[in-house]
């Protein structure tokens, strides 16, 4: 049973560590929470379909943090889902598990982040999970291709980002 135990333990650190030779970056929690919008992603099951996308971050009162993510299918059709965010490490560490249906978790962790915090490149617990973010519906061209050449040259899948449409208003 303790070999049982040990062996799933392995398995949900490995949905939530950051991918080899990743670093999250540092960051101040409070300046990151508040809403952002989906620039383009790497296309997943749970996301497929959805032409724009946002996250909304807010502190809960236990240190965790409450996420809504929002998405729109191409007819205007809204779906969200409800979840928590805890630190994996350190507070100041852009690392964390997201768990919206227990007790199933997944990493989320920062990669590059603007010093302004208006631009935000987050990973997966593979290089096959990738965001890039902003405080904006839309990034000018040659932010989005600088952003995605980060990913590029560590190892991510770029070819196969989808670009996100703003939101309906």
């Amino acid at each position: 049973m303790h070999r049982l135990a040990a062996a799933l333990l392995l398995l949900l650190a490995a949905c939530t560590a950051p991918p080899s030779g990743i670093t999250p970056v540092r960051f101040d929690p409070d300046r990151y929470l508040g809403t952002w919008y989906e620039i383009a992603r790497l296309d997943h099951s749970f996301q497929r379909g959805d032409a724009s996308a946002t996250a909304t971050y807010a502190a809960n009162p236990d240190g965790t943090i409450a996420v809504t993510n929002r998405g729109w299918r191409p007819d205007g059709t809204e779906r969200s889902v409800e979840g928590t965010a805890r630190f994996l490490g350190d507070r100041n560490t852009a690392s964390l598990g997201v768990t919206f249906r227990w007790p199933f978790e997944g990493g989320y962790h920062v990669i590059r982040l603007d010093p302004e915090y208006r631009i935000a490149l987050v990973s997966g617990p593979t290089r096959d999970y990738l965001w890039l973010l902003s405080r904006t519906p839309t990034l000018p061209e040659p932010v989005i291709a600088d952003w995605l050449e980060t990913a590029r040259r560590l190892g991510y899948p770029v070819d196969r980002i989808i670009r996100s449409q703003p939101p309906p208003a």
